[in-house]
């Protein structure tokens, strides 16, 4: 893999990823005037839910489904100058203009007036990742050249913003879709370096260790060993297993697991990153074939657990995965979070887990 670091105009860091000696990507530059950008991003903690939550009021000028001329995750051309500077390219990741989580996080909270509100100004990072310079395709069309490299921007990624002062966990994810909410329909996927626990990360925390005190093991461990074991696998080669969970939220949801636990991308050994493209590809290509009469791919959201940063030495209980899922419960029916869901959390799914993991496997490649 060959890495190329540049900059845009505004100062964010751009990088350009290759398989093989490609040209020089940092001779073209960004020829756009901008200005720098300007973050008011902080994060402000909940202390009913227990949960920080950003505040990131410059989002709402973000681009909106430009048309496909004026994509700024197409590569540049003599008539449109986008984010990409350069004519072509393979992988390439670059730091959001407009981003959710940004800069140094402040060395203290901040006590905000005589009710138990604490914030946090600054902290984290958000990057875009584009897969693909080709404006019309789709992940699951990728070939598997494609989908390592990827990989490895993932985990060069990984590494380097776990790095950052004040990181506590790197999160790689896609979402794709209309349906799902994507404001630009080029292929891309982001990560956020963020600089405190995400709930579903500090709750698996808890679960993690409350499982070892009780057991003396691994959850994940555990649970992969009792889903390889039962009926919900999709499918399965000699390093990974995919398996719709046992208590699904989703109608359609797929958890995919490496078959030796490790704690992010960093820690995958040759054999599990040479056995992933095909197995994630089939993957993406099975929630494409579920719906039958769709005119659009079959939306998404991809997202990848990895375990929080830890200090030298310490054993990560938690294990890299993926949660893949639509929001589709039909062709033509979305699964909305009503009233149960959004106000409660408490998720109510329509189709049972193991129906969804044999339509899956129905639709084998």
């Amino acid at each position: 893999m060959k890495k190329t670091v540049t900059q845009l105009a505004d100062g964010r860091e751009l990088i350009y990823y290759d398989a093989g000696d490609a040209e020089t990507r940092a001779a073209f530059a960004d020829q756009r005037p901008l200005e720098p950008v300007d973050t008011t991003s902080e994060t402000r903690f909940d202390p009913v839910q227990g949960e920080w939550v950003a505040v990131a009021a410059h989002r709402q000028g973000r681009p909106y489904l430009p048309p496909t001329n004026s994509c700024p995750l197409c590569p540049s051309t003599a008539e449109w100058h986008s984010e990409i500077p350069a004519p072509d390219y393979e992988v390439v990741v670059f730091e959001n203009r407009f981003p959710s989580l940004s800069g140094i996080p402040a060395a203290e909270d901040t006590l905000v007036g005589p009710l138990p509100h604490r914030a946090h100004l600054g902290g984290g990072r958000c990057e875009v990742v584009c897969f693909t310079s080709d404006h019309n395709a789709t992940f699951a069309a990728l070939d598997e050249a494609r989908v390592m490299l990827v990989l490895e921007a993932w985990t060069d990624r990984t590494a380097e913003l776990s790095a950052l002062p004040g990181t506590r966990q790197v999160y790689c994810f896609e979402n794709r879709g209309n349906e799902i909410g994507v404001t630009l329909t080029h292929p891309h996927g982001q990560i956020y370096a963020f600089p405190y626990l995400p709930p579903k990360t500090a709750r698996a925390v808890d679960s993690a260790a409350a499982h070892r005190e009780r057991t003396g093991r691994n959850l994940f461990d555990d649970v992969l060993a009792a889903e390889r074991a039962g009926s919900r696998v999709v499918l399965e080669n000699e390093e990974w297993t995919a398996f719709v969970p046992f208590a699904a939220r989703w109608p359609y949801e797929v958890h995919l697991y490496p078959n030796r636990r490790v704690g992010d991308f960093t820690k995958l050994d040759d054999a599990q990153r040479a056995t992933f493209p095909a197995v994630y590809l089939e993957l993406l290509g099975r929630f494409d074939r579920l719906f039958t009469g769709r005119s659009a791919p079959t939306p998404y959201i991809a997202a990848w657990h990895q375990a929080p940063v830890a200090p030298t030495g310490t054993r990560p209980e938690l294990a890299l995965h993926l949660e893949l899922f639509t929001v589709l419960r039909t062709a033509d029916k979305l699964k909305y979070l009503a009233g149960t869901e959004s106000g409660m959390g408490a998720f109510m799914n329509d189709v049972s887990p193991e129906r969804a993991a044999a339509r899956l496997r129905e639709v084998a490649g």
